[in-house]
């Protein structure tokens, strides 16, 4: 049984008793783990037992914690009743990302569960969409994975995910795929003979005739079952695991057609690459300029610099004309423009490489942040949009904090925000004669960002508290709404 044909015969319905007790079940078998993600996902399991709890009047007291909840809920006492309420909706979804994140089977099939119910429960839920085309994936249904990532973006005004590039690089990697297949059955014509027997006896057949020599006998039926397995549209991961073993043992085969092998390695390595990060149109990236750290530093000498915090204090400022009048206006992450309250202007848009929000908005200069070059890489080849910006800072821009000013762990033991990046670097620079913050209270009034990110968790990864005594040590200046370090 395929995991796909598993997962089918594990659906529910939806039914939101059910899914509870599944997730009170499955936090029990996760006691006593030492795996780190099955240990984060106890963790959301608990934070949902305790809201379930909480949200249909059945908390047990304090001293008897998730343990009482959990018998509570094994024994099927106090169903919550339905349409579900936000608080709980908001868990389930936090542990069924978790569990999507985990990976193995058993988590897998939670994650499903927790789908189903979710959109039994709220069939507009864009983070429920979102998780069932990512669980689909995952799972290797990619037709429906696609259905899924589609209905995203029908509720979604903002493609901060980079689901636009996902649905393109699913649907290239599926033309490119079934190109190989075709001609794999050019080249192989003896494959179709195995078509019809089941594909996981052809391959075992095929094995064992490559092992005693007899390639003329083991091609046919290892092409017989990659060409199986298509017509049955089984898992995605299962085809490519057997089409790279296929190619693998081709490539030693002695006296092997090299122009015949180089077509099917370019399809696979093409199919491959575009399921990875998705297809690149442009590898120039519409002509954009690569700025080094002395080239964003003649970029801003003698500028005065606004940055805009994405804080519910700058969308209800009325500061917006005078946003606009400083010579570069600074904006982070998920932003969000509202003329009246932000301004319209954006010169420069820092952002972390993680997530995709605003990368599409046409600004001078945008300088992506990442601890990882080779995470920083990929970020940028799959989310910079071509003709989106005229500058991009180069590698030695990517770490401000750490790279330039060499503050390690032992010094700033936090990760260090978009926000403190950028103004480390621009304090480190010194070559503005003005340098105001607006609306920066360190989350104080909440959170002001493009709707698509105002349910983003504020991670507590960051040393807020480090950074704002930062800034108030170089302050020259403190209102309500300014802070201005020159």
């Amino acid at each position: 049984m395929t995991r796909v044909e598993n997962r089918r015969t594990r659906m529910r319905g939806g039914e939101l008793d059910h899914c509870l007790r599944a997730c009170a079940t499955h936090s029990g078998k996760l006691v006593g783990s030492v795996d780190k993600r099955r240990v984060e996902l106890a963790e959301q399991l608990r934070k949902l037992l305790v809201v379930w709890g909480t949200t249909v009047g059945t908390a047990p007291a304090p001293a008897a914690g998730a343990a009482v909840l959990l018998k509570r809920a094994v024994k099927g006492a106090a169903a919550p009743a339905s349409p579900i309420v936000p608080e709980l909706l908001d868990a389930l979804l936090a542990v069924g990302n978790k569990a999507l994140e985990c990976g193995y089977d058993d988590e897998l099939n939670l994650a499903l569960v927790i789908s189903d119910t979710v959109l039994a429960q709220r069939r507009n839920s864009r983070a429920g969409w979102r998780l069932r085309a990512r669980l689909l994936e995952a799972l290797g249904d990619e037709a429906e994975a696609l259905e899924a990532y589609e209905k995203y973006l029908e509720l979604t005004h903002d493609d901060g995910f980079g689901t636009k590039a996902r649905i393109a690089g699913l649907r290239v990697a599926g033309e490119k795929e079934r190109e190989l297949l075709a001609v794999l059955r050019r080249q192989v014509p003896r494959g179709e003979e195995f078509i019809r027997r089941p594909a996981t006896d052809v391959w075992a057949e095929g094995l064992a005739a490559h092992a005693v020599g007899d390639w003329a006998a083991a091609e046919p039926r290892l092409v017989g079952a990659l060409l199986r397995l298509a017509d049955q549209h089984a898992p995605a991961a299962d085809r490519q695991e057997l089409l790279s073993q296929y190619l693998d043992l081709r490539t030693t085969v002695p006296g092997v057609d090299l122009p015949a092998l180089t077509e099917v390695l370019a399809l696979y390595a093409e199919q491959r690459r575009a399921r990875m990060r998705g297809p690149v149109a442009d590898p120039t990236i519409g002509g954009v300029q690569w700025i080094s750290l002395g080239e964003f530093r003649n970029q801003i000498t003698g500028k005065s610099i606004c940055l805009i915090a994405n804080s519910g204090r700058v969308g209800a400022s009325s500061l917006g004309d005078e946003i606009d009048s400083y010579d570069l206006v600074v904006r982070f992450n998920s932003y969000r423009i509202d003329p009246r309250h932000t301004g319209r202007r954006t010169d420069v848009h820092a952002t972390i490489h993680k997530h995709g929000f605003n990368w599409e908005q046409q600004v001078t200069t945008r300088l992506v942040f990442g601890g990882i070059s080779g995470d920083w890489k990929y970020s940028l080849r799959n989310r910079l949009v071509p003709g989106a910006q005229t500058f991009l800072g180069d590698e030695s821009l990517r770490w401000p904090v750490r790279n330039i000013g060499r503050l390690d762990s032992d010094v700033w033991s936090g990760i260090p925000t978009t926000g403190f990046n950028m103004l480390w670097l621009l304090d480190f620079l010194d070559v503005s004669p003005k340098l105001d913050l607006i609306g920066f209270d360190f989350y104080q009034s909440g959170a002001y960002r493009v709707p698509e990110a105002m349910k983003l968790a504020i991670t507590p990864v960051h040393e807020y508290t480090s950074e704002k005594e930062w800034v108030m040590e170089r302050a020259q200046s403190v209102t309500d709404m300014r802070i201005s370090l020159r």
